[in-house]
């Protein structure tokens, strides 16, 4: 098992360059030397060979995509990914574990590769966890007692059960960062937004909180979530038989769909979803206001919801208030843990 790094120069003519490694390793202390070997057949071994500079970017847990994306050889690789100039002009990539910005002192031949030594210049590190590789699958590193959850590398979709498990750790990490709320992982299973594991606060909405237990599709932020953001065969047979359902104000069928089809194109846009002033059920025995947002695997496909529910009277419902910003976030960052990385594929404007 090893880290991941993305290596990255810049060459005579100021064009940047980056490769995905797990070769580095330190080789003194004093002075600080690192090495780390490059495929001589590398599409940017020239590059690396002629520079005087180089720099380690160990990758963050939730940089799959961003492995990935350096580990193919494409042009004006660099588009879209945020970095900062380092020294020698070299890209230092943004949101790492840690980089270290070196000097190359020497370059030996290694067979097909060529081993590079640098001294380190400089170094920066940041409180987010590494990723790791091993037995080919990429690896999240936790305590010895935990186990490792693995998303094997090189395949376009992590496996649900291994995706949930990632999750599933990060959640109480979640409950902090968004407040004192109800915190909800929930799949879609055969009837609709199905509750996965949840966190509850200190302030439960009640103390019947388990898992199995599903969710109404119209009425709760889950089943909107999922149903902005699945596809429509998926969830219009669910969506139908919750609308014609619903209590009634002297509202045809119709209408009732229209309302809620302008709903759901409303959570499309905002990338959120939420329910407001939801009344008692058989779960909440008070009047909640929630928010949901969707988990994207690494096709863009939603696999999760990831829901933050209290009480009307705790909770605010405003779509741009400290809650629904904090969760948007926690989403994003689950997301990027399960090799999420560019636009999700959105399904047609048909709930």
């Amino acid at each position: 098992m090893t880290g991941v790094t993305v290596v990255t120069t810049q060459d005579a003519a100021g064009v940047a360059h980056g490769v995905t490694a797990n070769s580095f390793s330190s080789v003194s202390l004093d002075p600080p030397l690192l090495l780390w070997s490059q495929a001589l057949a590398s599409r940017s071994n020239a590059a690396f060979r002629d520079s005087a500079h180089f720099a380690i970017n160990i990758v963050a847990d939730n940089q799959i995509g961003i492995s990935n994306h350096f580990a193919k050889s494409r042009d004006d690789e660099f588009s879209g990914i945020a970095n900062s100039t380092g020294i020698g002009g070299v890209p230092v990539l943004d949101g790492v574990a840690a980089h270290l910005e070196c000097t190359k002192v020497a370059a030996y031949p290694g067979g097909d590769h060529v081993v590079f030594i640098g001294r380190v210049e400089r170094i920066s590190h940041s409180s987010r966890a590494p990723l790791a590789f091993g037995s080919g699958r990429y690896m999240v590193g936790y305590s010895h007692d935990l186990g490792p959850a693995s998303l094997r590398l090189g395949t376009s979709r992590p496996a649900h059960l291994q995706g949930l498990r990632v999750a599933t750790e990060a959640l109480p990490q979640n409950a902090r960062d968004v407040g004192d709320h109800t915190l909800c992982l929930a799949v879609w299973g055969n009837h609709g937004p199905t509750a996965v594991h949840w966190e509850p606060s200190s302030q439960p909405v009640s103390n019947q909180l388990r898992n199995g237990f599903v969710m109404g599709i119209a009425r709760s932020a889950s089943g909107r979530a999922f149903t902005a953001f699945l596809p429509p065969e998926m969830t219009r047979p669910l969506v139908e038989e919750d609308l014609r359902l619903l209590p009634t104000s002297g509202e045809d069928l119709a209408l009732r769909r229209n309302r809620f089809g302008a709903e759901i194109t409303e959570v499309r846009e905002r990338g959120i979803a939420r329910a407001i002033g939801a009344g008692a059920s058989d779960l909440h025995q008070v009047a909640v206001n929630a928010f949901s947002v969707p988990i994207f695997d690494a096709d863009g496909q939603m696999v999760m919801a990831l829901s933050r529910t209290s009480s009307a009277a705790r909770l605010s419902p405003d779509w741009d208030g400290e809650v629904p910003r904090a969760l948007m976030q926690a989403g994003r960052e689950l997301s990027s843990k399960l090799g999420y990385v560019g636009a999700v594929r959105q399904p047609p404007a048909d709930c």
